[in-house]
């Protein structure tokens, strides 16, 4: 179908333009925000061709998968047909009926607020793509330099920089990134949630720190306060007092005064808030959650990392099956400031690499049985499998069968045991799949593409043998 037609069936089946708060889209689905889910015909969307799968996880807010590149054609389309794209509430409009449409898709559920914190990096995902493959490559060539490998020339010394530049474009300034769009999701400006990013990094957080005498100068880790305390955990939380105070003072400021002194008094407010109290108990929990988890996955006891392992990539899936993988972004940034790398994000990598190896078996299965419809939707996925994005795969081959999908889980987490044994760390949480070799530590390179193999391996052995020929003739 053309992706004008489909936007158009999109819209119609969604209850029309007028049902639609606002859309976006990240690398596969089509996320919406809606105002009456009765009329949203759930079923006859996801029989329209075309469409992977459809998902709402609760009263006003969708999903359509539609696969990678796809999904960002029709959105354009969307857009042209007038739909709003998703900025946040509170960046246009009204402030009222921006605050009744966020407190309207927001339940108070736990799926829900993990999908909040998750929203907040899908958007940030092609720069973590970018920054991440050029930090692993910048490590590469600076390796290959500092060793006589590769020549240390005006050439190599410029060619070098500019590489490391873009990652250092994004993953440096992580926290300001961070502080707009977590103003978009709570409600307020995201410049004044950029404000919020950008001055807990200030070189004044450590003069405040020292003036109060609240720096350990033996131990700097043990810090009350310092640039950074609480990393984007505190900046999250922060921006969301400072949505907290706006919305507050923004009830009783007349509106002539609203646009100059409103956003003034929030961040005389906060600011304070913010440094004197957020960072320092966001840091101590930053802390207490880094150690906790360095428990298990960068413990030396070899049983411990080998069953970790397994258990965090064997369970990730349905983490991805909600939207709600970029939830655990805050985490992968604790080791990544900790340790200049996270341990984690390479074990849970690994459960893409097991879909694709389940997607394998079953399309060596479906060529013995004839079933052309299977093989040609695997073969439409597995090249972007391979390169790190799932969702094809999941939601057009092995969710609709489950046991392909449980089957892929189990296969993935021997590839998540190994590279948490072996200690594999990336110096980024984007591109996953074989991609992410690029931002992987260099010393750990080979360590996390065997982990690919394995995964792949596992889970096509497992799925092989766990699905029956009739299963498979039947899909």
């Amino acid at each position: 179908m053309k992706n004008a037609d489909l936007a158009k069936r999109l819209v119609e089946l969604l209850g029309g333009k007028e049902n639609i708060v606002d859309a976006e889209n990240c690398m596969t689905r089509l996320r919406v925000t809606i105002k009456d889910r009765s009329k949203v015909r759930g079923e006859d969307i996801k029989n329209t061709e075309d469409v992977m799968a459809f998902m709402d996880t609760d009263e006003h807010y969708v999903q359509i998968v539609l696969g990678p590149g796809k999904v960002r054609d029709v959105m354009a389309e969307c857009k042209a047909m007038g739909i709003s794209e998703k900025t946040g509430a509170g960046a246009t409009g009204d402030w009222q009926a921006n605050k009744a449409a966020v407190q309207g898709r927001q339940n108070k559920n736990v799926v829900s607020k993990l999908r909040v914190i998750a929203d907040i990096f899908n958007p940030m995902i092609p720069a973590f793509i970018a920054g991440g493959i050029c930090n692993g490559f910048g490590r590469v060539i600076k390796i290959l330099m500092a060793n006589g490998t590769i020549p240390t020339n005006t050439f190599t010394t410029v060619s070098y920089n500019l590489i490391a530049l873009i990652g250092v474009a994004f993953l440096s300034y992580l926290a300001i990134f961070t502080g707009v769009n977590a103003a978009k999701q709570f409600g307020v400006s995201p410049m004044l949630g950029g404000m919020i990013g950008t001055a807990s990094t200030n070189a004044a957080i450590s003069t405040i720190a020292t003036t109060l005498g609240w720096v350990n100068e033996e131990v700097a880790a043990k810090s009350i306060l310092a640039p950074n305390a609480g990393g984007i955990i505190g900046v999250v939380v922060g921006v969301w007092v400072l949505a907290q105070v706006e919305k507050r003072i923004h009830k009783i400021m007349p509106s002539a005064l609203d646009i100059t002194f409103t956003p003034l008094l929030s961040m005389l407010i906060v600011m304070p808030i913010f440094v004197l109290m957020v960072m320092p108990v966001t840091g101590i929990i930053s802390v207490a959650i880094s150690n906790f988890l360095n428990m298990f996955i960068m413990s030396d006891n070899i049983v411990v990392s080998i069953i970790t392992g397994y258990l965090m990539a064997a369970l990730f899936l349905p983490l991805v099956l909600f939207g709600l993988h970029r939830g655990l972004t805050p985490l992968y940034t604790l080791q990544i400031e900790a340790y200049g790398g996270t341990s984690l994000f390479p074990a849970v990598a690994q459960a893409g690499a097991g879909q694709v190896g389940a997607a394998l078996a079953l399309w060596l299965k479906a060529r013995r049985v004839g079933n052309d419809r299977l093989r040609n939707v695997i073969a439409g996925g597995l090249p972007a499998g391979i390169l790190g994005i799932g969702e094809p795969l999941i939601y057009g081959v092995t969710l609709p069968m489950m046991k392909p999908f449980i089957t892929a889980g189990l296969g993935a987490g021997f590839g998540g045991a190994y590279v948490m044994a072996m200690h594999v760390m990336t110096a980024s949480t984007s591109p996953s799949g074989i991609l992410a070799v690029t931002h992987t530590l260099p010393e750990y390179m080979l360590h996390y593409v065997i982990g690919i193999l394995i995964s792949y391996v596992a889970g096509a052995i497992i799925t092989y043998f766990a699905i029956s020929d009739d299963e498979v003739r039947a899909a």
